[in-house]
């Protein structure tokens, strides 16, 4: 009913581009606002080197567990849901039924459709349960959902990939910042300038401030 299975999940599924997306355009401009800030404090190449490295590295790190606890919790989350529901199901079968024959017609299907495909799916418990988490709760299956592990490392390697490509940030902003569904997006123009606007202001703050704490300590 409008769910794909767990082995038609594509490489570039919804959850997968968010981490990408998000992941990307984060390292993006930090590791683009580490560098002018310590350009401005005035330091060797060999210190921006290391220093960025280690900063990508250790925040792409924090990142990817982030990704992977709050996917881990989101699924614990969703499997409890799934189980109270299908012991709703099982001691309360007709008012789950019922509720998921409304759910149908405030989708705009007709009466006797929607009576039709609850009585074809109170057959089988397993595909009701998840018709219901989808239909009523928005939630896909745990089966169909994003492994955590997977989640967090595709965040990590997003962080590191983008972020170790500060000198092309500009350019990399571009793809991120151009929204699919027109409709209900601001035109790409703008939305790209207000991207790019956003890594200049982040990096034109950070080398303020290192070169004004590099002259206040008087540093080499």
């Amino acid at each position: 009913m409008g769910q794909e299975s767990a082995g038609t999940r594509g490489p570039w599924s919804g959850d997968r581009v968010r981490s990408i997306v998000y992941a990307g355009l984060d390292s993006i401009v930090t590791s683009f606002s580490l560098i002018s800030s310590i350009s401005g404090g005035r330091l060797s190449s060999g210190d921006v080197v290391v220093l960025g490295l280690a900063n990508l590295v250790a925040d792409g790190i924090a990142m990817g567990f982030g990704d992977f606890v709050s996917s881990s919790t989101e699924r614990d989350m969703v499997r409890k849901a799934r189980a109270v529901l299908q012991q709703g199901l099982r001691r309360h079968i007709r008012p789950q039924l019922t509720d998921l024959l409304h759910a149908y017609q405030a989708l705009g299907m007709a009466t006797a459709d929607a009576t039709t495909v609850v009585s074809v799916l109170a057959k089988y418990e397993g595909i009701l349960v998840d018709e219901k988490m989808s239909v009523e709760r928005g939630m896909l299956p745990p089966r169909q959902m994003e492994v955590p592990w997977k989640s967090g490392l595709i965040t990590f390697l997003s962080f590191v990939g983008f972020g170790s490509a500060p000198l092309l940030a500009f350019g990399l902003l571009l793809p991120f910042a151009v929204p699919p569904p027109p409709a209900s997006s601001p035109p790409p123009p703008l939305s790209v300038a207000a991207t790019l606007f956003n890594g200049a202001l982040a990096s034109a703050s950070a080398y303020t401030i290192g070169s004004l704490l590099s002259n206040l300590l008087r540093l080499e």
